[in-house]
């Protein structure tokens, strides 16, 4: 018989990596200018502050929960087990080495297919513990799957907004992949003129962990990674909420492509992505 992910203490050991991985950030955030900062590639870059972070989060993560895969934004890693961890020591890297105060650690465990969770058994891969966490404003945003969302033990829910047209909206730039800019432009360009304001803050877990309070009503965003976004995707379905892949391909938005919002608007931002959208072959 097979045992069913214990979600409580993978929960608690994620809240203890956050900490941990955020105490290296702030740590380093006073003494920016001696970061030695590495270009991965155009406008990707990586510093000892988000390696180190990440050291700090796997070590605990192992030690907690050795029966786990990792796969992290650095050190890479790959998927093993009943589920896998999907770190980023720090999301929003640009905004950190700019003294820009937002940006988060973010940690999400992947059940795997055949998983059983709370009783049920997955049929495919699904993010099931979200954590992201700010560490500027204190603020930890966490969801069980099955269980609800929380900022800082609070439940939180995704906006009631009822049409796009009075929705705040977040998106992120091409910053490092531009292959995919005839398809985010011209949606940019109608979400200007026919929603109440576009905002683009840099770090994309944060712009899901504030979908699922209600700051922001919907958010999308295209040439992410899989752990830009696995957190806030369990944080905003738990908030009762819409977190998916943008060519409704995969079971959650793993490539990076990721729509979001409440049950009322996030379906009406895919309505206005799916025009501009150049379907890629189903994985």
């Amino acid at each position: 018989m097979q045992t069913s992910l214990a979600l409580s203490s993978s929960l608690e050991a994620a809240v203890q990596a956050a900490h941990a991985g955020a105490a290296i950030l702030q740590a380093y955030a006073s003494n920016r200018s001696e970061l030695v900062i590495d270009l991965k590639m155009r406008n990707d870059l990586v510093s000892q502050a988000d390696r180190e972070a990440e050291f700090a989060v796997i070590d605990i993560l192992r030690s907690q929960t050795p029966e786990f895969g990792i796969i992290a934004e650095e050190s890479g890693g790959q998927a093993s087990g009943q589920a896998s961890w999907c770190i980023d020591p720090l999301d929003g890297t640009t905004n950190f080495l700019h003294g820009i105060p937002h940006y988060a650690v973010s940690i999400a465990l992947i059940a795997h297919a055949g998983t059983q969770v709370n009783g049920e058994i997955l049929a495919v891969d699904t993010p099931v513990i979200g954590v992201v966490y700010d560490p500027n404003r204190e603020e930890m945003f966490t969801a069980m799957y099955g269980a609800g969302s929380w900022l800082n033990g609070q439940r939180i829910y995704c906006s009631h907004a009822d049409s796009l047209a009075n929705s705040v909206v977040a998106t992120g730039f091409p910053f490092r992949d531009f292959s995919f800019a005839d398809q985010y432009m011209p949606a940019l360009h109608y979400a200007i003129e026919h929603t109440r304001g576009i905002r683009r803050h840099g770090a994309a877990a944060l712009d899901l962990a504030w979908v699922a309070c209600g700051r922001f009503d919907a958010y999308w965003e295209m040439g992410l990674a899989p752990w830009d976004v696995a957190a806030g995707t369990i944080i905003v379905r738990e908030a009762g909420g819409i977190s998916e892949d943008i060519y409704e391909q995969l079971p959650w938005p793993s490539r990076g492509y990721v729509y979001s919002g409440g049950k009322t608007v996030a379906p009406e931002l895919l309505d206005m992505l799916k025009p501009h959208l150049k379907y890629p072959q189903k994985p």
